[in-house]
């Protein structure tokens, strides 16, 4: 976790009960916005430990905490809080997005005229070539149509092409989508906290009888015969409720 980022110390910042955030909440959606501030302080181990996730980007942790705490704001101001979800819950998805759209529009580089020109005219150069029956056409024949060296037709393809984000998707679609850094992650990292944060309230969440189960089976490693013992219930419903609650979780994490 980061200790200190643009002079924000976490051991320094405000811890609110769930009961005091919730009533602080209303209390800056009824119109006392002398309390923002204190909301957001409180809140800003969601924007450190998103942060976190972006720690092989060029960008520095100052800067995305930066643009990490605009997204806690714009959380705070579309926050509903007549919906039966927690703030922390709403708020992750919204500060990582903020964060990665920041990486992708800061990462775009402008390509000069002369190397444009360059890849213009191999582009060109290959229909050109093709047209004429030549059946593959490599970086060598481009070249020798230019007659330039095939290092400048190599370097002005390659600025044109667009660099692909660790962000963009890399198969799926929408809620099902897989991004880049997703498949070159750390199996080795640590969950981290705004996860633990999402898991503890999908659990807290769950039904009664679902987060018994859940408990029980993932937190103490009882076996679904032992849980059936225990609920007095048979092993099909043990596990038709920890398949219910397995489900569940997953939408939290949008999966």
């Amino acid at each position: 976790m980061v200790r200190k980022v643009t002079g924000v110390k976490t051991e320094e910042l405000p811890v609110l009960a769930r009961k005091e955030q919730e009533d602080m909440l209303r209390l800056i959606k009824s119109g006392h916005t002398e309390l923002r501030e204190k909301f957001l302080l409180a809140n800003a181990r969601l924007v450190l430990s998103a942060v976190q996730r972006f720690r092989d980007v060029k960008q520095s942790p100052d800067e995305l905490f930066q643009v990490g705490m605009l997204g806690l704001m714009k959380s705070l101001d579309n926050f509903d809080v007549t919906l039966d979800v927690k703030f922390s819950t709403y708020a992750i998805p919204m500060i990582l997005g903020e964060i990665r759209r920041f990486i992708r529009e800061s990462t775009a580089f402008k390509v000069g005229r002369n190397v444009r020109d360059v890849a213009y005219k191999a582009v060109k150069a290959r229909e050109s070539l093709e047209a004429r029956g030549v059946r593959e056409v490599g970086l060598n024949e481009i070249a020798a149509e230019l007659d330039i060296p095939v290092y400048e037709v190599v370097g002005a393809l390659d600025a044109i092409s667009e660099p692909q984000s660790l962000y963009q998707e890399a198969f799926g679609d929408g809620e099902d989508s897989t991004e880049l850094i997703d498949l070159v992650k750390d199996p080795r990292a640590e969950t981290d906290y705004a996860e633990r944060i999402l898991l503890r309230d999908g659990v807290e969440s769950l039904p009664e009888r679902e987060k018994e189960v859940v408990v029980m089976r993932y937190y103490k490693g009882a076996t679904q015969t032992e849980i059936a013992r225990a609920l007095q219930m048979s092993q099909a419903q043990v596990s038709r409720l920890e398949k219910s609650a397995v489900n569940r979780l997953k939408e939290c994490f949008g999966v």
